[in-house]
This record gives C-alpha cells, structure tokens and sequence, in this order.
C-alpha cells in the first residue's frame, strides 16, 4: 500500500476525532481498518523505521482510544492544528438542545472529580484493555468485523519517543512508533497525552475548552466544534488526575450540539447513559457510555444516522468496551490485582 492509497482511504472515510486519534479522533473507531494500514506498513518495512499511525484514545498514548491511545486518522490525512476560536465565540455556548446532556455532564464530572487515581511516575506505562469492533470500509460498504480484545501499554515519559508503546491485537503484539512527520520522535502533548501532561492542562473548563479549540487537530473542511468532541472521547476514560477529567466533562458540556443518549449501549452490551454529538457533514454519530449508578466511562460507539454510499442509517461503524485500566513497570507486562485501577464486568 503507497501513500496515495492511504490518502485516498483517508479522503474516503470520515473524518476522525483526532490524533487517535484522528489519532483518533478517530472516528476514533476504524479501528480494523487502521489495524489493516499498520500491518501493509509493518510487511513494507519490518525493520520498523516508518511511523505507524496514531492511536485512537490519546488519553493512554495516551493510548490510542484513543488508540485514545484517541478520535487524522490515516496517514496522509491533511491536519489543521491551530486557528483556535477564541472564548466567548460561538463556538463556546452551550447549545439550547444540550441542557439533558448539560445536566448528566455535570453529575458524570462531579463523579469523576471524587475518584482517587494512582500515582503515575513518567517511567511506567499505562495498560489499556478493551474489546473493539469496527467497519472495514474498503470495499465502498461497511463491512463490521468481529468483537476482538486489544491491549495497550502506553510509554509516560515525556519524549519525545521513538516507541510510543505496544499494542497487542488479534493476538499480535505490534509497537507503537512515532507520529507520522515526528522524525525526532513524539513528545508528550495532545497527540500524547501522558498522565503528567493530562495534569498541565487547565482545569477552569473554560480555559481548558479554549486550549482544545486552539490545539486539536483536525481534518480540513472538518467542523472545529466535532474535532474538539472527538478529541475529547479520544481522552476520557483513561488514568488521569481527577481535576482534568471533571474539566473535562465540563468543557465537553460546552460544545454545541451535545446530547443525552440514554439508550446507549457499549461493544460488549452493556446499557449505560450517553452523551453524543452528530457530525452532520458526514451523518455519524459518536456516543461516550457512562455507567449508570456510578457514572464511570464504559466506552464508546459510533454509526450512521442517515443512509448513505457505507450503508443504512444505524449501521454501526465502530464499539469499544473499556475492561481494565492499570499502570505497570513494563511494556507487555500484565498487572497485578495491586496495579489494577479498574476491572468493569463483562456482562
């Protein structure tokens, strides 16, 4: 696969949330198909020399989500990273439609702000565990893969790094290289976002909502108030002080058009309450899954809200259900009961 055909499927597939994921902003969440990009990389150059891309949950590569660890997505994929508007604009005034969302934003970030989280010394790695699926969209229609585990142990040191990290996938264990364009390697920042970075960030939500408009990338003709959504999903849910991820939440609760999505369900089934945006360029809609009794992140889902040339609306593109959150010492190291923050349960 040359670079034009990676551009191609980049024009061709909506545009992610950021780095993550594209990095994500993935939709943070093709998933299978980036998979099936790295892989064409890594079989063209199995010394590994050329960066793969970024993973969708920035949070954990934060990972990739990420991913996080966000959420452009492919390589290739031309990126807008400044002309942030500035507070104040419209771009920064809660929707009139978001209220609900408003309401359930703030009862999931005051339950945030009250959890306890580990320490995390720039040293150690952040393991991610999480059960995915996403459309393959190569063929012109999406074709859903299968539910499939994926690890991720995502590098804390501030950089910039070579090696991001590894990333263990269809039973395959793979690393995470640098950004694309990062010859010297990819520092700590919103494309990775460190557990030492994460706690930078301003935490007055509307600071820290002008810092994202002015510092997420994203796809050109992409809608800015989506991308910083997206940007957003790539970072919550992963280990992070308290403080930024209720700003978070709070500053999520600004964006226009969110909404509360209460039939929301996560990959592996789970009902929980949501909060969703509609990329109404692209009609995709891109749900976060919260708990209900304890408002914990369980994952994230997006699909189709109008027919189009991949399918019927409805059709699903991409799911995640975060399963355990730990810090170990090693990348490819699994934790122990002590290090686990989180185990969610699988039914």
């Amino acid at each position: 696969m040359n670079d034009g055909d990676r551009e191609e499927i980049a024009r061709l597939l909506p545009a992610p949330a950021d780095w993550d994921l594209p990095r994500e902003q993935h939709l943070r969440h093709k998933e299978l198909l980036m998979h099936r990009i790295d892989r064409d990389i890594a079989q063209e150059q199995a010394a590994g020399t050329r960066p793969a891309r970024r993973l969708l949950r920035p949070a954990l590569l934060a990972p990739v989500t990420a991913l996080t660890l966000a959420g452009a997505l492919a390589a290739g994929v031309a990126l807008n990273g400044n002309g942030g508007t500035p507070p104040g604009t419209s771009s920064h005034r809660a929707a009139t439609d978001m209220r609900p969302a408003a309401a359930l934003l703030g009862r999931i970030s005051d339950a945030a702000g009250e959890r306890t989280a580990p320490q995390v010394r720039d040293d150690q790695f952040v393991y991610l565990w999480e059960k995915s699926r996403g459309a393959d969209l190569t063929s012109g229609k999406a074709v859903l893969g299968p539910l499939q585990d994926r690890e991720v142990w995502a590098a804390q040191e501030q950089g910039p790094l070579h090696k991001l990290g590894l990333v263990r996938e269809g039973g395959e264990m793979l690393p995470i290289n640098a950004e694309l364009g990062d010859t010297d390697g990819t520092p700590a920042g919103i494309n990775r976002a460190t557990y030492r970075w994460l706690g930078s960030l301003p935490t007055d939500p509307d600071k820290l909502l002008a810092y994202l408009y002015a510092n997420t990338p994203h796809a050109e003709g992409r809608g800015r108030d989506q991308a910083v959504f997206e940007q957003i999903g790539g970072l919550v849910g992963g280990v992070m002080p308290p403080a930024t991820a209720a700003a978070l939440y709070r500053a999520a609760a600004k964006i226009p058009g969110v909404t509360a999505a209460p039939q929301a369900r996560d990959a592996i089934g789970r009902r929980g309450l949501g909060i969703a945006r509609d990329d109404t360029d692209y009609g995709v809609r891109t749900e976060w899954i919260f708990d209900a009794k304890d408002y914990s992140y369980l994952g994230s889902r997006s699909y189709l809200i109008k027919d189009t040339s991949y399918g019927k609306a409805g059709t699903l593109l991409s799911s995640e259900a975060e399963l355990e959150l730990a810090v170990v010492d090693k990348a490819g190291q699994q934790p122990t009961d002590a290090e686990r923050t989180r185990i969610q349960p699988q039914s």
